[in-house]
């Protein structure tokens, strides 16, 4: 199969294509800037997009491919602290998302052959603050602007299924990984005995190990009965105050002091929900289609991770 993959340079991006250049898989990977691309799994096809239009690689569509749409700008942004939502950050963030589902959408509206199936990407953002309360992919979205964002993102490519597309998402939860993204920053404060809980801790974490993330995509790139929503999170999602436990438990670190609510609003204002606020998130049709996972529990997972 050739898998055409959108912010393929991202951490799930490069995961899954060198799981799929693994096993011999025609692998492409979409960028706005080849030449600062780097760390790509050998074998894996690097082609240049504007992230807007089909121009220079709709013609990579045949019926035996996949897209994998990732792209996106970060919620919390580049940066190791999180950037402000500011009006222009907002706009930024739904413009990146709404332009490269656009481009996806035209280049199959235009292929002659259309592609088996088209991976969306999105988050359990899509959910809003929800407390304690367990949560299936069935559950309504949100109010605010995480799950605003994610519902847009989700519908930008809704109208494939009139062309004979199977369309599939994936709302992904905080994805743990050895190359850097939200476990780095976890850590840091660990790292210099200086770590504990975020607010009140009680906020929910729902988590993925990055095998398991790319895994559970391929497994519905090859399901062609997997459509629809599916939620790509760990079985067991755990409160702030347990990750930190976990997380002092695997450094050998105290978790012992907490950081204030009120200082990450004040500090970073509304991208603070991200940390302060959760959803308590279970993989329920994951689980329908018979998948294993490789890191259900969280503290395994972390000594995987740390080791």
């Amino acid at each position: 199969m050739r898998v055409i993959i959108t912010g393929g340079t991202g951490l799930i991006g490069q995961a899954l294509a060198e799981s799929l250049v693994r096993d011999g898989h025609e692998t492409i990977i979409l960028s706005r800037s080849p030449e600062k691309a780097s760390n790509l799994p050998m074998g894996a096809q690097l082609v240049e997009w504007d992230a807007r239009t089909p121009t220079g690689w709709g013609n990579l569509i045949d019926d035996d491919s996949a897209i994998v749409n990732l792209a996106g700008a970060n919620l919390a942004g580049e940066g190791f602290f999180p950037e402000r939502w500011t009006a222009g950050r907002k706009q930024l963030i739904i413009d990146s998302r709404l332009n490269a589902a656009k481009a996806v959408f035209d280049a199959i509206e235009a292929a002659s052959a259309k592609p088996a199936v088209v991976i969306q990407a999105s988050a359990v953002g899509y959910y809003g603050p929800r407390g304690s309360e367990e949560i299936s992919e069935e559950d309504e979205p949100g109010e605010d602007f995480a799950a605003q964002v994610c519902v847009a993102w989700e519908n930008s490519l809704a109208d494939l299924e009139d062309l004979g597309v199977r369309y599939t998402i994936i709302r992904t939860g905080l994805v743990l990984s050895k190359q850097g993204g939200v476990l780095s920053r976890l850590t840091l404060p660990f790292r210099y005995f200086a770590g504990g809980p975020l607010g009140s801790g009680r906020q929910w974490m729902s988590w993925i190990h990055l095998a398991d993330e790319v895994w559970a995509i391929r497994l519905l790139l090859k399901n062609r009965s997997a459509s629809g929503v599916f939620n790509l999170t760990a079985p067991q999602p755990v409160t702030n105050a347990e990750f930190s436990r976990a997380l002092g438990r695997v450094m050998g670190r105290p978790s012992l002091l907490p950081v204030p609510a009120f200082i990450f609003r004040q500090v970073f204002g509304e991208v603070s929900t991200i940390v302060l606020d959760g959803q308590r998130v279970l993989p329920k049709r994951l689980l329908d289609l018979g998948f294993t996972f490789l890191f259900p529990g969280l503290e395994p997972a972390l000594r995987e991770l740390l080791g």
